[in-house]
């Protein structure tokens, strides 16, 4: 449907009729013009069959002057009013919760053991070509992304903006963290980007495919942390813990999930990690505010950009008229 055309403040038409009250009920201005007074002044009149003016006048103006002083008028009253088009009202989201995304850049996340299309790719581009998706979806979070490894560093901090961390997680690949897996930092890492926001609702996923190897804080320390600050972490193990080649600790996994009262899954292919994502768009499901949004368009400025234009003309009309009676004078 089109745009609806409408009046914010309608009351406005009301005061279309002061020019007229004025003009009905104030007396006119009178000019007042120089006078001669001299004996026999009378007498002087009668002979020279002259008729003495007033010393005061009415001004007259011209017919024109008066319609287009009316038109800014009512051109001025048209954009007091503030006259816009009305789109149609649009669901607002709600940003409900911040969902922090801990992604492992390990070394081992470069095995090429997983599949596209029947096609052979690396750990980390099946999930990053996955978790894409999944970002998009979560339009009614803001999302923040922590890589990890040897360190944990923040690519992207907590923004409406899915399109944005979209494209930080499309950037980033394996080695940029360092080569080794420590979980307990990169969770007290997200703790410390929680701590600033200010959305009570946190959620973490947490993926990796290695067993933890820091030494600064262990893992299960940092999901009592995570705990005791009402955040919940689901937990994503990639790959198969009874291959050679891989160092999975499903048990950690596991308990730090149970510990904050989140899930624990094992993906062992594209089409398993699919699967989680979808549950978890279940177990934390989008929402959406029921107030909404009606866009606006203002249009105020046309009519008092016209209105201005017109007491330019005005202003012309009366020099030119001016101009004219002194050359028949």
């Amino acid at each position: 449907m089109p745009d609806k055309f409408e009046f914010a403040y309608p009351f406005v038409a009301v005061f279309v009729i002061i020019p007229f009250l004025i003009y009905w009920l104030l007396p006119a201005i009178k000019h007042r013009s120089s006078a001669l007074i001299y004996p026999y002044f009378n007498s002087s009149a009668k002979a020279t069959h002259q008729k003495p003016k007033k010393s005061t006048y009415v001004k007259k103006q011209f017919w024109l002057t008066k319609v287009i002083m009316f038109v800014i008028w009512l051109l001025l009253l048209f954009a007091l009013a503030s006259p816009q088009l009305v789109g149609q009202p649009e669901k607002k989201v709600k940003t409900s919760r911040s969902f922090l995304i801990l992604a492992d850049l390990s070394f081992s996340m470069a095995n090429n053991d997983w599949a596209i299309n029947n096609k052979r790719v690396t750990r980390w581009e099946a999930v990053k070509n996955i978790m894409q998706d999944f970002i998009v979806k979560r339009e009614s979070d803001k999302m923040g992304l922590i890589f990890f490894a040897s360190n944990a560093y923040i690519q992207a901090p907590f923004t409406t903006d899915l399109e944005t961390v979209k494209t930080m997680l499309d950037e980033a690949d394996v080695g940029m963290a360092g080569q080794m897996t420590n979980i307990g930092k990169a969770i007290v890492k997200g703790m410390d980007m929680f701590q600033r926001d200010t959305i009570q609702n946190k959620v973490m996923l947490l993926l990796t495919d290695g067993v933890d190897s820091g030494t600064s804080i262990l893992p299960l320390d940092a999901a009592n942390l995570a705990k005791k600050d009402s955040t919940i972490i689901y937990t994503v193990g990639i790959g198969d813990p009874g291959s050679s080649m891989s160092d999975l600790d499903e048990r950690t996994l596991t308990e730090i999930a149970q510990l904050t009262s989140g899930k624990y899954f094992r993906a062992k292919n594209t089409a398993e990690l699919e699967r989680i994502y979808t549950e978890l768009d279940q177990l934390e499901p989008v929402e959406y505010e029921e107030e909404t949004y009606i866009p606006k368009t203002l249009l105020y400025q046309y009519p008092l950009g016209i209105a201005l234009l017109l007491g330019l003309l005005l202003v012309l009309i009366n020099h030119i008229i001016t101009i004219i009676k002194r050359l028949k004078a």
